[in-house]
């Protein structure tokens, strides 16, 4: 965040979630009044392309960590094993986060205990795993190496790659590790489309930096209401606007949230619904 603070020249710039260490792949950043934004972007689905060697786990569930289990010989394990305990992992399932994350227990992240070579016990959290199949490094059709495969997850905020490749190896009666993890996308926003820090440098310098930026309306993932000039006057004072509760939008639930914009599609506010008042009330407002 330090390099693209410099780069833009702004100190308003927060990001959606950081990536593993040796992870590569996008990063959802935050501009100016769009840091405002990022408490809805956090709990988007995330896309990855990961690498998983059978044979044995280490202490943080990639390769930059020491083996802590017994090397077990898994060439006997075919593609096939690989994708029936996959089946296993789709829809709701229970992780217990790695001691190698930045989650925290008692105000404390459970990688710096983890590194004093402190281990706590942690309650597992639900996540949901959309879709997870095998692929080549790159997406494409299946192909193995011996004791390694690749896969394509989509997957719940919150979710650990690096947990769900070590419970498969259970699964299969071995331990696993990731050899590669690169995100594709987050929400909205993937890979084809992001930029590197280098190239965003360049685009600042020649003053193109909005080739690459990404509209708020665009970024967030929820219904969008179009208001009127009075309405949107209205909603950036911070005042609740009026808006049916039923119709074309369909019948919204108390606390739904939805993307207030102008009539030309700029992000004015995200509002909560009021079904006892149908009123939508402003939680966030965009507009100076």
């Amino acid at each position: 965040m330090a390099r693209v603070r410099k780069i833009l020249k702004t100190r308003r710039v927060g990001h959606t979630g950081t990536l593993d260490p040796f992870a590569t792949g996008a990063l959802v950043v935050c501009i100016n009044r769009a840091t405002r934004l990022a408490q809805f972007l956090t709990g988007d689905d995330k896309e990855y392309l990961a690498t998983m060697r059978l044979g044995f786990s280490t202490d943080t569930g990639d390769l930059t960590g020491t083996p802590n289990t017994p090397v077990t010989d898994a060439r006997d394990i075919t593609s096939d094993k690989v994708k029936e305990v996959f089946g296993r992992f789709r829809g709701r399932i229970n992780q217990i986060p790695p001691m190698y994350s930045a989650k925290k227990v008692g105000g404390v992240k459970l990688y710096e205990m983890a590194r004093r070579g402190e281990e706590i016990e942690r309650k597992p959290v639900e996540v949901e795993i959309k879709e997870l199949e095998l692929c080549d490094s790159t997406g494409d059709v299946a192909q193995s190496e011996s004791g390694e495969f690749s896969f394509r997850v989509v997957c719940s905020s919150g979710t650990y790659v690096r947990t769900l490749a070590e419970d498969i190896g259970k699964s299969l009666g071995v331990g696993a590790h990731l050899t590669r993890l690169r995100r594709t996308r987050a929400g909205r926003c993937s890979l084809d489309a992001a930029v590197t820090l280098e190239r965003l440098a360049e685009l600042a310098q020649s003053g193109q930096i909005d080739q690459v930026m990404i509209s708020m309306a665009d970024a967030v993932a929820m219904p969008a209401l179009q208001v009127g000039e009075e309405d949107r006057k209205r909603i950036s004072h911070g005042r609740s606007i009026e808006y049916p509760g039923e119709g074309r939008f369909g019948d919204w639930p108390d606390g739904a949230l939805a993307k207030i914009c102008d009539k030309k599609n700029q992000l004015v506010a995200i509002a909560e619904y009021d079904p006892v008042k149908i009123l939508w009330r402003p939680r966030v407002v965009l507009t100076d």
